[in-house]
């Protein structure tokens, strides 16, 4: 026998088959609207906002002075972040300074030697003119004599005396040209070591300029406006040059986003192609942005250890591109960003 449903009963029973009824046409609904979603766009969940972050290196080693920055600071470009206790470079830069004016003085040394010289060179050329008139001279009397010598007009120790001075007033000038040859090869000598000083100032300042930029890298500063990040470092730790002290973000070049869409997804994708991006951070909220490049290659050629598929057992994987997407935010919205942060990302196809 049938029972007969209370009103209870009827309102449960109506109720239920009224919201199985939205409920189906409600997932009807987001069926159609997921499907044409798919025809429409081509969307991926693998992807994360990327900005520039560089290592703060040290440039020289030594012990740490100061540190002037804490972790996560907003810096501005040339502000201080650590100082290295400098006391060994500066010494360093006063010896070569100290070797660079020695050198400098040889110089002048030199110059005055070369002078000197040049005066001495001057004083043996006007004793070769001398030495040229007397010898000239006596040339002129000993043909004199030898004439009169033939001629039975004078002595023979007269003749001799003439010719013995003649042999002296040659001596004499064949030694005036050596001197003023020797002169003129000492001021050749001084050139050549003038221009070997000059040499050894050009490196000594060169020297001396390296220790002055050493002496400059003990203060490290930000290279650029940004947000420092993870501190390494610790005052009195001794650091080696290279070592990674802090790392800083770029905040004077905009953010970007790099999706990682499936091979089977890029067929259509080009430069300057729209694209709509969602933040995890940020639920509720849509951002704007275009595709800037697709790279050369998939992600797994880029690792460590990339997969050789002629080797082992080939088990066929969907690779993934990287695609950089540039934001068309403003520089306030962009500042909201942190690199890394997870992110949705919708083409339209």
């Amino acid at each position: 026998m049938n029972k007969q449903l209370t009103t209870t009963d009827r309102f449960i029973l109506y109720g239920t088959r009224a919201a199985a009824l939205f409920t189906a046409a409600g997932l009807c609904c987001w069926g159609v609207w997921y499907c044409m979603r798919l025809l429409r766009y081509e969307e991926t969940n693998d992807a994360q906002i990327e900005a520039y972050i560089n290592p703060i290196s040290a440039r020289v080693s030594g012990y740490i002075s100061r540190i002037r920055f804490e972790e996560n600071q907003f810096v501005k470009a040339g502000d201080t972040l650590v100082i290295i206790d400098d006391r060994d470079y500066a010494a360093q830069a006063s010896e070569a300074a100290a070797a660079l004016e020695n050198a400098r003085a040889q110089t002048a040394l030199l110059e005055s030697r070369i002078t000197t010289l040049r005066n001495e060179a001057a004083v043996s050329a006007a004793r070769i003119d001398a030495a040229k008139a007397r010898l000239a001279h006596q040339q002129q009397e000993y043909q004199r004599f030898a004439n009169l010598l033939a001629e039975e007009s004078t002595t023979q120790q007269r003749y001799d005396n003439v010719k013995a001075a003649l042999d002296i007033a040659t001596s004499e000038y064949q030694a005036a040209l050596r001197d003023h040859a020797s002169a003129e090869a000492r001021i050749a000598e001084a050139a050549r070591q003038s221009a070997a000083v000059t040499a050894e100032i050009k490196r000594r300042e060169a020297v001396a300029e390296q220790h002055q930029l050493s002496v400059g890298y003990t203060v490290i500063r930000a290279p650029y406006n940004g947000r420092v990040g993870r501190k390494n470092i610790q005052e009195g730790q001794l650091i080696q040059a290279g070592q990674p002290l802090t790392f800083i973000s770029n905040d004077d070049t905009p953010k970007w986003v790099v999706a990682n869409f499936k091979e089977t997804q890029v067929q259509q994708f080009r430069a300057g192609q729209p694209v709509t991006i969602t933040v995890d951070a940020f639920p509720g909220e849509t951002f704007h942005g275009e595709i800037a490049s697709l790279s050369p290659a998939t992600g797994s050629r880029y690792s460590l250890l990339p997969p050789d598929n002629a080797t082992g057992n080939f088990v066929k994987i969907i690779q993934r591109i990287p695609v950089r997407i540039r934001l068309l935010e403003n520089p306030t919205v962009q500042a909201r960003f942190v690199a890394g942060m997870n992110a949705n990302v919708s083409v339209s196809k």
